[in-house]
């Protein structure tokens, strides 16, 4: 298992705050706190992990989680090399030995047994027990746990359970208000801000369907995908329709729907 990793003095990435987001990041680090991040996909949970970790300076660790991710795959396992078995540390194992910060991304969807090793990193002990080693490593003054998740694919079996969203503290992100938007996607895409504002209202009326034939509202990050194609010389029908109906449904009847707001808004 791979995870991404930034190392330190790495420019910072483009994030502009919501509120403030990064007051509360900064002072969660500073106090040795863990952090839970609530938001729709593609709201910006990562890019700002990555912004406050080149902020702070610190290296980060980004693990993208999914069901067969096990605690084994965090903290390390034996390999073979050589015709000899030689120990390799995991992501998080890295991330408490280097002081550094360790992003879980979409952390329900793990296996369970990850939350049980989390747990004595995100109170007083901030430690980390490696059954296999005997090792218990303590975490340093610049070790940090973030955490992320969508409430909105929640169910009976992918959540968290009280007993450990309660050793995080929590912010709440949504999609920027337009004007922000506006502004994020013209930054990243280079498209002029009166080309990337019909867009931005056409997310709005997109993301007021979700719930009724969509599942999730469209992301800021298709957003800029869609605008650098036009960016780039695509026609806005063409890549609209690459970027922001495809990725959203299959049902044809759907897209016809969603087409049908791309014409009152570019109409």
């Amino acid at each position: 298992m791979q995870a991404a990793i930034s190392k330190e003095g790495a420019s910072a990435p483009f994030y502009l705050p919501h509120s403030d987001e990064c007051e509360v990041f900064t002072a969660a680090h500073k106090n040795k706190m863990p952090l839970l991040l609530k938001g729709p996909t593609g709201c910006g949970k990562t890019r700002f992990v990555a912004h406050m970790a080149a902020q702070l300076g610190r290296p980060i660790y980004t693990v993208a989680c999914h069901d067969d991710l096990s605690a084994a795959d965090l903290i390390g396992r034996y390999l073979l090399k050589g015709g000899e078995t030689e120990w390799v540390d995991g992501p998080l194992t890295r991330a408490v030995r280097e002081g550094a910060i360790c992003y879980l991304d979409e952390v329900v969807e793990a296996r369970k047994d990850v939350t049980v090793v989390l747990h004595p990193l995100t109170d007083d002990r901030r430690i980390l027990p490696i059954e296999r080693t005997g090792e218990v490593l303590e975490a340093g003054a610049d070790f940090m746990l973030v955490a992320s998740y969508n409430p909105g694919y929640q169910n009976i079996l992918k959540t968290l359970k009280p007993s450990t969203r309660q050793r995080f503290l929590a912010i709440e992100f949504d999609f920027p208000p337009a004007d922000r938007e506006i502004e994020i996607v013209a930054s990243e895409s280079g498209l002029a801000k009166p080309k990337v504002a019909p867009l931005v209202r056409l997310a709005g009326k997109l993301r007021a369907l979700k719930g009724q034939d969509l599942e999730e509202g469209v992301s800021t990050r298709l957003l800029v995908y869609c605008a650098t194609l036009i960016n780039a010389g695509m026609p806005i029908e063409r890549a609209v329709q690459t970027a922001l109906i495809e990725p959203l449904s299959d049902d044809a009847d759907i897209k016809q729907g969603l087409f049908d707001l791309v014409a009152a808004v570019y109409g």
